[in-house]
């Protein structure tokens, strides 16, 4: 392990990468302290930050609850990928655009995402203004102007962050290490992280609530958390390997051997991307209703049944002492395990072809032992790959979902932000990562972290 870092940072193309994604990962964690213009940081410090406001800092690594410039996070992108990404499988030009129009067909669609990106982060920064307006003075102001200005500043400001996480995401993607966006959603639950440990130990263990039954729970906590890192290393590395034959064949004057190999088919092929746009997607529409209701909790109708659904991800309360009824938290819980198996389907079939592997396979003289080229073998490698991604996706879609369950029996009170999403996307980055740093290694002849 230390040996391979000490590679890392022997290797300048390596180390360059490193120092660069954490340099930009310390321009993140200072824009999550940096308020946006006319706070009253004053009110800003009584601000509630339980139940829902809890569950955006754990995206937003702190930043909502200090009202800073990246407030929103990068949630509008996400948000508007997911958009993009499903108006291309009903619009044909733009999904021709999508599969066929190469790295320009790429570059279009990624300004399209852009472009829906700042519309998405105005309307959520608009809202936050009005939801949150007695925090920042002059909005209040009798006079219009002074209330549109301060209006304006504030709007602007949530919008430029937004942007520049853009901007940061995509610099990660393409001069550091991992994916840019991953990174930054994983810096910012990490980022939350010793202030969770904090809460569990107050609430179990200190303040004179020590007592067996408390440290039981404790134990149980913790041995739950290993429990769950293993399992979903286990997933991410886990794949069924389908061997490839190639025939002998003459190349110039040379006679190349007869050649055995593999297809690598990973049981989380997509990664943990389905993870990311499912919670987004989940709580996307709370984070609206609340911003321009914020009585919402306390309202009945559509929209009240909407917010209540949205929040079950996260919370077991819709206030102080009012219980969150289960018939929503099992709605939720249902709902979000098809958007998790939904998009692990959507992205590994968006990243594996069956059909193009088929082709390739067969146009070098390959085939599968036992099944014939082409069609057969296309049919082959999409009946294995439905199977392990069926597996792949219920399994981390379990594991997201049964700490939803677990927060309305003891572990209610410990307020446990995103619980297994959290350890999901971490854990997932994580491994993500690891993996890319390792291939920069390997192509410079060095033994990797997972060697």
């Amino acid at each position: 392990m230390f040996g391979t870092i000490k590679n890392a940072l022997k290797t300048p193309d390596v180390r360059k990468r490193v120092l660069y994604t954490l340099l930009l990962i310390v321009i993140f964690r200072l824009g999550c302290y940096i308020s946006v213009p006319t706070v009253d940081t004053f009110l800003l410090s009584n601000m509630n930050q339980g139940g829902f406001v809890g569950l955006i800092n754990t995206i937003s690594g702190g930043a909502f609850e200090r009202l800073s410039i990246f407030a929103m996070s990068i949630t509008p992108y996400i948000t508007a990928s997911i958009v993009i990404q499903l108006l291309a499988m009903i619009i044909p030009s733009l999904e021709k655009l999508t599969k066929e129009g190469g790295e320009e067909g790429r570059n279009k669609v990624n300004r399209y995402t852009k472009i829906l990106t700042l519309f998405l982060s105005l309307v959520e920064g608009l809202g936050l203004f009005f939801s949150y307006k007695a925090y920042f003075i002059g909005a209040t102001a009798e006079s219009g102007t002074e209330r549109f200005l301060t209006g304006l500043i504030v709007v602007l400001s949530f919008m430029a962050g937004t942007a520049l996480l853009m901007w940061l995401g995509d610099q990660i993607t393409n001069k550091g290490i991992g994916n840019g966006i991953s990174i930054l959603i994983f810096v910012g639950i990490v980022s939350r992280l010793p202030n969770g440990i904090e809460n569990v130990f107050k609430k179990l263990l200190l303040g004179g609530n020590f007592n067996t039954t408390n440290l039981i729970i404790a134990l149980a906590i913790l041995v739950a958390v290993i429990l769950l890192v293993s399992g979903v290393v286990f997933v991410q590395q886990a794949e069924r390997r389908v061997p490839v034959q190639y025939s002998k064949k003459v190349v110039g004057r040379k006679m190349m051997g007869a050649q055995n190999t593999h297809i690598p088919l990973k049981l989380a092929m997509a990664g943990v991307m389905p993870i990311i746009f499912a919670s987004s997607f989940m709580t996307f529409p709370a984070m609206i209703i609340q911003i321009f209701k914020t009585d919402i909790a306390t309202q009945s109708g559509f929209l009240a049944g909407l917010y209540k659904l949205s929040i079950a991800t996260s919370t077991t309360q819709l206030s102080e002492g009012v219980p969150l009824p289960w018939g929503y938290v099992v709605a939720n819980a249902l709902i979000y395990l098809l958007l998790i198996v939904g998009f692990t389907f959507f992205y590994t079939y968006a990243t594996f072809n069956p059909a193009e592997v088929s082709s390739n396979i067969k146009k070098n003289g390959g085939f599968i032992p036992g099944i014939r080229a082409g069609k057969p073998t296309t049919q082959y490698l999409s009946s294995i790959l439905t199977k392990i991604t069926w597996v792949g996706g219920l399994f981390l879609a379990l594991i997201a979902i049964i700490p939803m369950f677990a927060r309305f029996g003891v572990l209610g009170s410990l307020d446990l932000a995103f619980g297994g999403t959290s350890i999901l996307i971490v854990v997932g980055v994580a491994l993500e990562t690891v993996q890319q740093l390792e291939s920069y290694l390997v192509m410079r002849h060095y033994k990797g972290f997972l060697s």
